[in-house]
């Protein structure tokens, strides 16, 4: 299992919990979010930048091939 710092873009939503919803969605493509937090939002735009740390499962092959 590897750690990655992640930063993604997510469109603002009519909710704060559409918006949580929709940065859960887009950090679990990523890997297993173990924290996140927006770190600033474009108004102009409508963004929300968000960072965050997630695992992601290693492959056994890649890392000892046969």
């Amino acid at each position: 299992m590897t750690t990655h710092f992640i930063t993604a873009e997510i469109d603002l939503q009519e909710s704060p919990v559409q918006l949580n919803q929709a940065i859960e969605v887009e950090l679990q493509k990523r890997g297993e979010p173990l924290r996140w937090a927006v770190t600033s939002v474009d108004i102009e735009k409508q963004k929300a930048h968000v960072e965050a740390i997630v695992t992601v499962e290693s492959d056994v092959n890649a890392a000892n091939p046969a």
